[in-house]
């Protein structure tokens, strides 16, 4: 049975938090007493996720902000804590892709996809421990992916998704002493608009691409946002107090 409670009392910030995985992971983190901040690109997009929260009875913010820039992510965790008084968890799941193949990526999109899927967690990190080293509590959650062992077509991608297991690894080590766990989770194939836009790029519709991908999963299946947001959210409470540093994939069995 769901711990209803288990993030009561918590103010919690996700990132990319306006659709997919990210939105799913805000309603679960509400849902189980979390006060959500979304945070998103678009502020639009960001208040809409947060409305239908508060609608459910939970306390949200909607914040738009690009987490590239230097300047906005601490300005966005900084109102935050100063509109709730606190930050417990920080879930770094912000991303986008830019497929192709070596011979022919541009430089642009190899940038592109290394400054938002990486350095966004680099700034996000370093401005919610200023936070969180003081107050000696902390959970962060970065999400990889299993294209972090090598996917053809997403040299930016698999990259930039295998260095965020090394910053969860040393941000581990670095910040554990202040009783603040870093964890990532790396999903396979899930239902998402990103992977929508993938089945375009290869011709294919997203039902067609996800029963191909099913087919190589040992569950028979792809994966939805929802089940992501359990395995966050369990790497979220404080179910999970002593585990850190680890990368735990949800690929329903891929190899």
């Amino acid at each position: 049975m769901r711990d209803v409670n288990r993030f009561a009392g918590r103010v919690a910030v996700v990132t990319g938090g306006a659709q997919g995985i990210g939105a799913a992971t805000a309603r679960r983190l509400a849902a189980e007493g979390a006060t959500v901040a979304v945070l998103d690109l678009s502020a639009e997009r960001a208040e809409a996720v947060a409305a239908e929260l508060t609608a459910g009875g939970s306390q949200a913010i909607g914040i738009g902000c690009d987490v590239t820039d230097a300047v906005a992510v601490p300005a966005a965790i900084d109102r935050v804590v100063e509109t709730y008084g606190r930050l417990d968890v920080l879930v770094n799941n912000a991303g986008i892709t830019r497929d192709d193949l070596l011979f022919k990526m541009p430089l642009e999109n190899w940038e592109a996809v290394l400054t938002t899927n990486l350095t966004s967690m680099f700034l996000c990190c370093q401005a919610a421990q200023r936070h969180m080293v003081p107050a000696r509590y902390g959970r962060i959650v970065n999400l990889s992916s299993r294209s972090a062992l090598g996917n053809r077509g997403q040299v930016n991608y698999a990259a930039a998704k295998a260095g965020v297991q090394g910053l969860t690894a040393t941000l581990a080590i670095e910040l554990g002493p202040f009783n603040i766990t870093v964890n990532a989770v790396a999903p396979g194939y899930i239902a998402t608009a990103m992977t929508a836009a993938t089945a375009q790029r290869v011709g294919a519709t997203p039902e067609e691409h996800q029963r191909q991908a099913a087919e190589r999963t040992p569950l028979r299946r792809v994966g939805q946002p929802e089940e992501v947001a359990a395995v966050i959210a369990f790497l979220a409470s404080d179910d999970a107090s002593y585990v850190s540093g680890q990368t735990l994939y949800v690929n329903g069995g891929a190899r």
